[in-house]
């Protein structure tokens, strides 16, 4: 794609990297047929090719967002389905973030989105703030039909439709500390506690410390972490997501420098993604740019570092039929297709992959909170595929999507390294105590 931009525009970092990434593109369309929104809503300009376009008038034109770039971008999930399919290699990621920080900053919102979007960014990064906005939400929930029904507040409907009916209790081991390794230590390992899944799910970090310690590893839990900054991210916010990943940086750093990392391991793998992304984020930043690289380069989303290990004979018999979803952040995000399926396997799982598995689920971080009808067409089409294939639990490996899909059918859906926990020699996932 020719570009025109001048030598004072290319002067920003971020326009120059943009510049380079438009230049990439060759127009094929190739990415059209694996859009998730294209695939919904027909428009080209809700495709990863009308994006770029729209992208590259903005930021050629020096012009601050308008209304019709912002809607469009919006409806982006970020799902990088499109980064898999372009055979031209456009790094569409770095692109679309680069936009979304200039709709942040140059476009104002109406008002009920500038709060939903300032609230959602104040609550959601902080496990304390977000338990206690789930706890309102029950009482809120009687209130969903009437909320769906008021100009401005359909989208705080879908929200409290999504909330929980109840927590699981917290969790002993979301704390920092140290789990020692049972028997001779292989490995030491630093886990990201995470956020929201430390709310929603704490039992996944729990079946991923079992496992891990009596593989030998010793798994670490950081003091001075907090959440990933990817929430903030997606919206734009570069001052926050930034601020949170030189935390994140900063407890992790100290760790290795007490005692070495074999790797940091992510369970969600939305977070994974942004982890792995640290060193390019703070590429321009003198004081954390070699941090954030070393960071990045021992970032493992939990199934890529379980696949290096002998696991062993698994201690049960589980051949029930297990449907693998592949969250986008983990199959197109971080490229890691194959060692979930492969674990499961191993486990003696019969592990089927729906059709059109490379379709987003509609999570997406927080996009089914701020486009609930795109996300719950998606939902109900990743429900129809995956029923299809008749399993008797669903596994995945990012929090949202287990959310997402959880929301829309009976079917119990648990974290992949629950399923491997419990294979070889932890307990039954307390999803499967009605499985049989």
């Amino acid at each position: 794609m020719q570009t025109n931009f001048t030598l004072a525009q290319l002067a920003d970092p971020d326009t120059a990297v943009s510049e380079k990434i438009l230049r990439t593109c060759v127009h094929c369309g190739f990415c059209t047929a694996t859009c998730p929104t294209y695939l919904l809503l027909g428009d080209e300009l809700d495709s990863p090719r009308g994006r770029i376009y729209l992208i590259k008038d903005m930021l050629e034109a020096d012009n601050p967002a308008n209304g019709e770039v912002t809607r469009h971008i919006d409806r982006c999930l970020s799902c990088l389905a499109c980064m898999t399919t372009c055979p031209s290699g456009v790094d569409y990621m770095h692109l679309v973030d680069h936009a979304r920080v200039r709709i942040h900053e140059t476009y104002r919102r109406p008002l009920f989105d500038r709060l939903m979007r300032s609230t959602l960014a104040a609550v959601l990064p902080y496990p304390g703030r977000f338990r206690a906005a789930l706890a309102a939400a029950w009482f809120a929930r009687p209130f969903v039909g009437l909320a769906a029904r008021l100009p401005g507040l359909w989208r705080l409907s879908a929200a409290l439709t999504l909330a929980p009916a109840k927590l699981p209790p917290r969790s002993n081991t979301d704390r920092p500390g140290v789990f020692a390794a049972e028997g001779e230590r292989r490995g030491r390992v630093v886990i990201l506690r995470g956020c929201a899944q430390s709310v929603l799910d704490p039992r996944i970090n729990d079946a991923t410390i079992r496992l891990l310690t009596r593989q030998g590893v010793e798994v670490v839990l950081a003091a001075g972490e907090g959440c990933c900054g990817a929430l903030v991210h997606h919206m734009g916010r570069a001052d926050e997501s930034h601020e949170q990943a030189k935390r994140n940086i900063d407890a992790w750093t100290s760790v290795i420098d007490d005692g070495g990392l074999d790797a940091i391991l992510v369970t969600t793998s939305g977070c994974g993604t942004t982890v792995k992304d640290y060193g390019f984020m703070l590429r321009n930043d003198a004081a954390y740019a070699e941090k954030a690289a070393n960071i990045s380069s021992l970032a493992r989303d939990v199934s890529e570092y379980l696949d290096t290990l002998d696991l062993g004979e698994p201690k049960i018999e589980a051949s029930m039929r297990v449907a693998y979803h592949a969250a986008c952040s983990l199959q197109h995000g971080q490229q890691v297709k194959d060692a979930p399926k492969a674990l499961l396997a191993k486990a003696g799982f019969d592990v089927s992959e729906p059709a059109e598995s490379h379709i987003c689920c509609g999570s997406a971080g927080t996009y089914n909170l701020l486009q609930p009808a795109i996300a719950e067409q998606l939902r109900e089409r990743k429900v129809g595929n995956i029923e299809a294939v008749a399993p008797r639990v669903i596994a995945a490996g990012n929090i949202g999507c287990i959310t997402q899909i959880g929301s829309g059918t009976d079917l119990p859906v648990v974290h992949t390294v629950e399923l491997l926990d419990w294979a070889y020699g932890g307990p039954r996932p307390e999803q499967l105590v009605e499985v049989v």
